[in-house]
């Protein structure tokens, strides 16, 4: 029985631990409760990177790079990664590597398409743009 409740306890913790993200796909409101009857928070506009917290019949409870939390209907989330800049201005080189060259920086706030992770702390992202290249996970939010 005890080795039971340690198994059951253990795969609670890692499954508590699974941080999902998504992308807000189209600009919308986000509301105080899982309802289009509860109180309109905010619009959150398109790209925006942001964490699922809860899923419930349709709607999801998220979490946004300030750490605000709100409902959005499922529908206007997206699969497809986005992360945001933290920093006043984030670095995006060539390579994974601190003196490789520059190539743009991105502003606070901009949304920035996840492509993968590089080792040393590194992610590899792209601009709207078209224009990729490697930032440090410390000046971004959405990972």
């Amino acid at each position: 029985m005890k080795r039971l409740l340690l198994f059951v306890a253990a795969g609670f913790c890692l499954s508590a631990n699974a941080i999902e993200y998504r992308t807000v796909d189209t600009a919308t409101v986000l509301y105080d409760a899982p309802s289009q009857r509860g109180s309109k928070r905010f619009v959150i506009k398109r790209e925006t990177p942001v964490e699922v917290v809860v899923n419930i019949e349709g709607w999801s409870k998220v979490r946004d790079a300030d750490g605000t939390l709100a409902w959005i209907e499922k529908k206007y989330l997206s699969d497809r990664r986005t992360v945001i800049v933290t920093a006043e201005r984030a670095e995006v080189r060539q390579k994974a590597e601190e003196g490789s060259p520059l190539v743009f920086e991105a502003e606070k706030n901009v949304a920035l398409e996840y492509l993968e992770a590089a080792p040393g702390g590194w992610i590899k992202v792209r601009h709207r743009d078209g224009q990729s290249g490697f930032v440090r996970a410390n000046q971004i939010w959405g990972l």
